[in-house]
């Protein structure tokens, strides 16, 4: 089975043990509406990968936290894109939980997500207490304080932010999280491979601000042009195209080199390339080159 439909197998079956009779129907549309259809599922992927390049592969524990992982990450997107944030009327090509449900219905979606990632890593790994305690704590870590997404959205209303600090808490840090529990979930440290997911978050964030200048919205699915607008620490308004396309490249060379021997590093290595392709803009991509 690939890890696109493993993924989304864990992410349904997630959803559907708490969609059940009694639940407010509206609400469960919501959550639906928020995580599927399916996104690029970078990080839910990059967690499986990790944990394939360290030797371990089809097991029901590494899909879960992947699930949980990309759970939070949908939960920040529908809290992203709010009145209150980016006030942004599509997400994936369709329009956004706030303005397909109303903004009361948005927020207990996003918070719904959060409760039910952590649900389900309790209950999927529940046999193996061992392992859950290390993996509550390193998915935690990537949407708390100090320095998770939450944080991250939080240097959003403050005065002054580095542009680095916000790439690496709003978008880096559950990056570090996927790699690092697909470690985890495989046995490996945990730590050596973090820095491998704090720099493809970064690099990840540089190429979304370079589709913010240089792509469409059809392409990306959603309003471009939003960093300008709302005065928001942007790589491509700071260090221009290419600038930040350079600086796309030495953060993906940084992660590469940062890969641990394992038995599937050379695999990963040629996945990250791949997937730094596939994010950039189309009529940039060509331009990344290792």
């Amino acid at each position: 089975m690939g890890a696109t439909t493993r993924i989304e197998q864990a992410l349904a079956a997630a959803i559907d043990h708490v969609a059940i009779p009694g639940c407010p129907p509206r609400l469960v549309a919501a959550v639906r509406h928020a995580v599927f259809p399916a996104g690029a599922r970078v990080r839910p992927k990059l967690c499986l990968a990790v944990a394939a390049a360290c030797g371990y592969q089809d097991d029901p524990a590494a899909d879960a936290v992947a699930a949980s992982i990309e759970l939070l990450h949908c939960a920040s997107l529908v809290h992203d894109d709010l009145p209150c944030f980016d006030d942004s009327p599509l997400r994936r090509g369709i329009p956004s939980v706030h303005r397909a449900f109303g903004e009361p219905l948005a927020v207990l979606a996003g918070d719904a997500l959060i409760i039910l990632a952590f649900e389900n890593l309790a209950r999927c790994l529940a046999a193996t207490p061992e392992r859950l305690a290390p993996l509550l704590l390193t998915v935690s870590r990537s949407v708390g304080l100090p320095h998770g997404i939450t944080a991250g959205q939080a240097w959003e209303c403050e005065p002054r932010v580095t542009v680095e600090e916000y790439h690496r808490t709003k978008t880096g840090s559950l990056f570090a999280a996927a790699t690092a529990a697909g470690a985890q979930v495989a046995g490996a440290d945990a730590e050596l491979w973090r820095i491998v997911g704090d720099r493809i978050g970064e690099a990840y964030q540089v190429a979304d601000d370079l589709r913010d200048v240089a792509a469409t919205a059809q392409e990306v699915g959603k309003p471009v042009g939003r960093d300008a607008v709302l005065n928001r620490p942007s790589a491509a308004g700071e260090l221009g195209v290419e600038g930040a396309v350079e600086r796309l490249q030495q953060l993906l060379k940084g992660a590469i080199e940062a890969i641990p021997p394992c038995p599937g590093s050379a695999q990963l290595a040629q996945v990250l390339i791949a997937e730094a392709h596939h994010i950039m803009p189309k009529n940039l991509a060509a331009r990344v080159t290792l």
